[in-house]
């Protein structure tokens, strides 16, 4: 099991980030959690990753709005993350980012999130250079910036049935990246890698972390 520390960004923010796996790991990953905060399913996913040699940093995004955020998947947790989401600015979500990355350096470092987290990994993609891999689970926004400059190898996953990530917006996202790998997972909808969720699917949920782990073992290198 993990356990919390602080860090502090560029700015003086000082925030949680769940820690966890061995700290002399050679690998680094950052994991970035849902609109649910460092719940305990992105607990899980952390302690998880980190069982394949990985030292893993999963950050408080959310302590720049309210701290000690854990939210259910509900309707009124729902309602609560997107209220969160929407109080931060995405500069800020980077400073975040970027000072986690800080603190796994000069290990060979990933970024990996899901859904909100998944786009902030694309962010981690293409508005940073402290990644050597980004690899996002159904993540909503990054067809808004689906053109951006990349800046290391980026491997994306959604589900076909994700009615928030229609699939002409994940077919926008294959136009406009050619050399980035997409997976489409059929009878998959958002959240198929949450097993708190009624939108599990574990078909989809196992074949999208192979490809993803093996994608960082290729990159972190």
């Amino acid at each position: 099991m993990g356990e919390m520390i602080e860090l502090t960004a560029a700015d003086g923010h000082k925030f949680h980030a769940y820690a966890a796996g061995d700290e002399t790991s050679q690998r680094a990953l950052v994991v970035v959690q849902e609109i649910f905060g460092v719940n305990r399913h992105m607990r899980e996913i952390s302690d998880h990753l980190a069982s394949f040699g990985y030292r893993v940093l999963s950050p408080a995004v959310f302590d720049r709005a309210e701290r000690n955020v854990e939210l259910d998947y509900t309707p009124e947790g729902i309602k609560k993350g997107l209220e969160l989401r929407a109080a931060i600015a995405e500069a800020d979500v980077m400073l975040d980012i970027e000072a986690t990355a800080a603190k796994l350096s000069p290990r060979p470092t990933g970024i990996i999130g899901y859904c909100w987290g998944g786009t902030i990994a694309w962010w981690g993609a293409t508005r940073s250079k402290s990644f050597k891999a980004a690899i996002g689970w159904y993540g909503g926004g990054i067809v808004q910036t689906k053109e951006a400059t990349i800046a290391c190898p980026v491997q994306l996953h959604f589900g076909a049935l994700d009615k928030g990530i229609p699939l002409t917006d994940v077919e926008a996202i294959k136009a406009s990246q050619s050399a980035v790998p997409v997976f489409i997972y059929e009878g998959a909808d958002h959240g198929f890698g949450c097993d708190a969720r009624a939108s599990f699917n574990a078909e989809a949920n196992k074949l999208a972390e192979e490809r993803s782990l093996a994608f960082f073992a290729e990159h972190l290198v």
